[in-house]
């Protein structure tokens, strides 16, 4: 009997981790889809339906994972914006030297003029006149942005202990946000490529050792 017990138990252990995998891919295509979607057709056209059939799942699925719309579309532009955070720094494994701020102003801006930019401006909008999804987006946009920084600041070797530097920072990820918002009307990519080098030898005059 003991030899059968164990046996049945390894049986369910190994239903168990195909089910957790599928859970995992499930919750995954549902956070990209409620991007592209918030990206694609805004706050008012991405409904959880909208999201469930744009990832290939079922309503009930989504809402397995997700119970609300507002828990749904935070927890989409949190997981890509962590995504991002983690392919920018991949970009500069072993650290960056001075000459390369212009290639980490770039990634910087490119962070700010793809769908995840435009999928977090509508829920910011959103955000705005939902109560209960304003304080929600608002601490998520505050850590986001923080981690942001970090990595801004850990790339480009600024040193904050320096007059002036953390504002530099800053002002280069502002400059960024802004070129964001111009790229949602137009493709602005000649001039955006202009700022880009000359932030990036501001950067090197004012973050010089």
């Amino acid at each position: 009997m003991g030899g059968v017990s164990g046996a049945v138990h390894t049986a369910d252990r190994a239903e168990r981790v195909p089910k957790q995998d599928r859970s995992r891919a499930t919750r995954q295509r549902l956070l990209e889809a409620a991007v592209a979607c918030l990206a694609e057709h805004g706050w008012a056209g991405s409904t959880v339906s909208v999201v469930a059939e744009h990832a290939g799942v079922s309503r009930g699925a989504a809402q397995h994972h997700f119970p609300t719309r507002e828990d749904l579309f935070t927890a989409a532009v949190e997981y890509v914006a962590e995504e991002r955070s983690l392919a920018l720094r991949a970009l500069f494994p072993e650290g960056t030297a001075a000459g390369d701020r212009r290639a980490v102003v770039a990634a910087l801006v490119d962070l700010y003029t793809g769908p995840l930019f435009r999928a977090a401006l509508h829920l910011w909008v959103a955000a705005s006149n939902e109560e209960q999804l304003r304080e929600r987006v608002t601490e998520l946009e505050a850590r986001v942005g923080r981690e942001t920084h970090r990595i801004a600041v850990d790339l480009l070797g600024a040193d904050e202990s320096r007059p002036g530097a953390r504002e530099t920072v800053q002002g280069l990820l502002d400059m960024a946000r802004g070129l964001g918002l111009a790229n949602l009307l137009t493709d602005d990519g000649a001039r955006r490529e202009r700022v880009v080098e000359q932030w990036a030898r501001l950067l090197d005059a004012a973050l010089a050792p």
